[in-house]
Order: structure tokens, then sequence, then C-alpha cells
């Protein structure tokens, strides 16, 4: 199922990408949508649109290959031109990441919508042109966590629901410029959306208390995650990092109160 699915998703949106960027409503198909002009002038913003040309077909998805679904660019900082192969390429690749993540994450569901509205409508979900935007920030770097954490709010302003692979991109992303304190509130946001955080979201939130000694606060966090329903496993968190450092003890005695 997962392979017809993402052969349908490149086959139904590569050909279209161009023509559909003129065509659609405002935040439909393009991040460069986005109306950035309340946003700080040093932040950088998505070049406006223009229609592809001719786009090359991506190779088949391969769901039993080690390699990521879609390789990342090869210097994300460059947000320049990170943006300009988003506006150039479209948003497919984009959108094969969200089903890869959300399938291997057991979210079915989620992910057959997400085909279906492609499939079906022939357009991009808004939820993957506004997670592509939040995406390319969340990656370039910690100085642009408030970038990712201004288009989340965007994203939700303009009346657009995340999804878990959504959330996960915005917490990592936030764990991984040691902004703990963010990253606690937005995984909170996420059980209270219904979602479950998968062990990678929850072991950088709290790698993240443990690099930047706020253990305590950690702590409290887990607590409010329990109280919510949420309990971690603890071979799954055991076989999810790497197994040495005191990061690795720092986070067991944190999550299990033991090393």
């Amino acid at each position: 199922m997962a392979i017809v699915c993402l052969l349908a998703i490149r086959r139904s949106t590569s050909p279209r990408i161009g023509s559909s960027l003129s065509r659609t409503p405002p935040n439909t198909n393009s991040p460069v949508s986005f109306d950035w002009s309340d946003d700080d002038e040093s932040s950088p913003a998505p070049p406006p649109a223009s229609p592809a040309k001719n786009p090359t077909l991506p190779p088949p998805y391969d769901p039993f290959s080690k390699k990521p679904a879609v390789a990342d660019p090869p210097d994300p900082t460059n947000l320049q031109e990170v943006f300009h192969q988003m506006r150039a390429g479209g948003l497919t690749d984009y959108a094969i990441k969200m089903f890869d993540g959300l399938s291997k994450d057991g979210l079915t569901h989620e992910a057959l919508a997400l085909f279906s509205v492609i499939k079906d409508k022939g357009a991009m979900p808004d939820v993957v042109a506004h997670t592509a935007v939040l995406e390319a920030y969340a990656n370039a770097g910690p100085a642009h966590w408030r970038d990712a954490v201004r288009t989340y709010k965007r994203m939700l302003s303009s009346g657009v629901a995340p999804n878990a692979y959504t959330m996960a991109v915005l917490i990592k992303g936030l764990a991984a410029s040691d902004r703990c304190a963010e990253a606690g509130k937005y995984l909170l946001e996420m059980l209270d959306r219904g979602m479950r955080p998968n062990v990678e979201t929850c072991l950088a939130a709290f790698e993240a208390h443990v690099r930047m000694d706020k253990v305590e606060e950690g702590k409290a966090l887990l607590e409010t995650m329990k109280k919510k329903g949420f309990v971690l496993d603890e071979e799954a968190v055991r076989s999810g990092t790497v197994k040495r450092g005191h990061v690795f003890r720092g986070v067991m005695s944190l999550l299990f109160g033991k090393s």
C-alpha cells in the first residue's frame, strides 16, 4: 500500500507543480504564498513563486531502503538555496517525507488522508506547504528557531492544523537549538492535540534538557506528560539512543531513575 501511494504522489504532483501554483488560492500548494510583512526584517523569507519548468520525475520510492525517503539539502543553512529549490521543484518531496514519517509511526489513516487529498484533488495539502517552510528553518540551525516557531504560529492562524510529523519537526528543531522550554511546550501541545510523540521526538527534547543542565525542568515535563497519560517505554528508549556518554546516562536517570 505504501509503495502504491508514494508512487501515486509522485505521478499526481510532479507534472503539475508549476501550473497549480498559479491557479490555487494562497497557502494551498506553495510555501511562497505566505505574507511575511509583519515579521522581523532580518528573517529570511521564501522567494516569490514561479512555475517550475518541466520537473524531472524522481526515482521510485523504496520503503525498504535504509536511506531517507528524500535526501536533505547539501547545506540546510543556505536558506536562499533551500527556498529556491522548493520553488523550482515543488513540494512533492516534502509530501513524500511527511507520508513516510507518518507511515513509519503507524499513523496509516493520517498518511492515507494526505495521499487522498493529493490524488483526488490534484493539489498539495496546506499542511505540507507550511511544514516544508517550518522544516527549512528548523534545519537551518539555532539562529532560526524563532522563524520556525513563527511559521508554526502562522500556520495555526491560517486555520491549518498540524499533524504528528509537523509537531515532530518543530520539537526536534527546537531541541537541536537547545530551546528546552519551547521543545517541552510543544511536546505537551502535541499530547493535548491527541497525538503521541514517537521515541525520537521525546528523546530529542529530554536530551536537550540534559545537555543544558535543565534536569529538574525535564523531570517536571516528564511528570506533566505522565499526568496526560503518556508513558515512555524504557526498552524503546534504550534502542533509540546511543548507549554511552553522559547524555545517555543523564537521560536514563531523568526518565527512569537509572543509568
